[in-house]
């Protein structure tokens, strides 16, 4: 049966997450919908990664298996007729059946978007995070410099969490200040339930001068939740890109 890759954002405020609900609402639901639509039967999709509620997805990658024999078009511009105007397909291709959106990653990045200024956003509050006092990128630089490499993510990881372990591969944690914007971009070789968001609240706590730099390292090394700072809101969050060993032939 030929198994069939695409790439698709979306604006996750419009949605209840990425992982199918019960009652529907989820990006998941609507793709499988539009999917069932294009290929005359049910179908099935499976994700690189979950994201939840309020977090946008600038790529996310999804394979399905299908006797359906359409062509490539058929799964961008067909199934984007039949999904609302906060999901789109970008690309599609048949690949080899041993691929996998999900195993097949070689790492995940993500993106996070800060307002930085005295005043709320009243343009685009959904896509963006907020924080009222001044921060100290430099600061927050050199806490995020102890986070980067193999560890346990404990202190960082949601209490519902459901991954087998703790342990990641953080590749890289940048920091770019321009203006009254500050993002957070973070490449790993997967991602613990909200460990993003509380990695971005870590370094805030920092970047306002509440602790120390060295106070991020003491924090991962308790392995304890409860010594983090607060989750920051997924408002700002974005699914950057996956990345996948060359052989797979994904579009770029």
């Amino acid at each position: 049966m030929p198994r069939i890759a695409l790439g698709l954002e979306y604006d996750g405020s419009r949605f209840l997450g990425w992982q199918t609900q019960p009652g529907g609402g989820a990006v998941q639901d609507a793709l499988e919908a539009a999917l069932a639509t294009i290929a005359g039967a049910p179908v099935s999709v499976t994700a690189a990664g979950r994201t939840d509620r309020g977090v946008h997805a600038r790529l996310q990658v999804v394979h399905f298996d299908t006797d359906a024999a359409r062509p490539p078009s058929a799964w961008v511009r067909g199934v984007n007729a039949h999904l609302p105007d906060s999901v789109a397909v970008l690309w599609s291709c048949e690949v080899d059946p041993r691929f996998h959106a999900r195993y097949s990653a070689v790492s995940r990045t993500y993106r996070y978007e800060l307002l930085n200024r005295a005043v709320r956003p009243g343009l685009g509050a959904d896509y963006v995070g907020w924080f009222h006092l001044p921060l100290d990128a430099g600061g927050m630089r050199e806490a995020a410099a102890l986070l980067v490499g193999e560890h346990d993510f404990s202190a960082f990881r949601a209490a519902d969490c459901q991954a087998k372990t703790p342990v990641r591969t953080l590749h890289a944690l940048e920091i770019h200040a321009r203006g009254e914007r500050i993002e957070f971009v973070l490449r790993a070789n997967a991602f613990l339930h909200h460990m993003v968001r509380n990695i971005v609240g870590t370094l805030v706590y920092v970047g306002k001068g509440k602790h120390p730099p060295s106070w991020a390292g003491e924090v991962l090394r308790s392995e304890k939740r409860s010594e983090a700072a607060p989750t920051f809101g997924p408002q700002g969050l974005y699914l950057e890109n996956i990345q996948y060993d060359p052989r797979w032939t994904l579009p770029r």
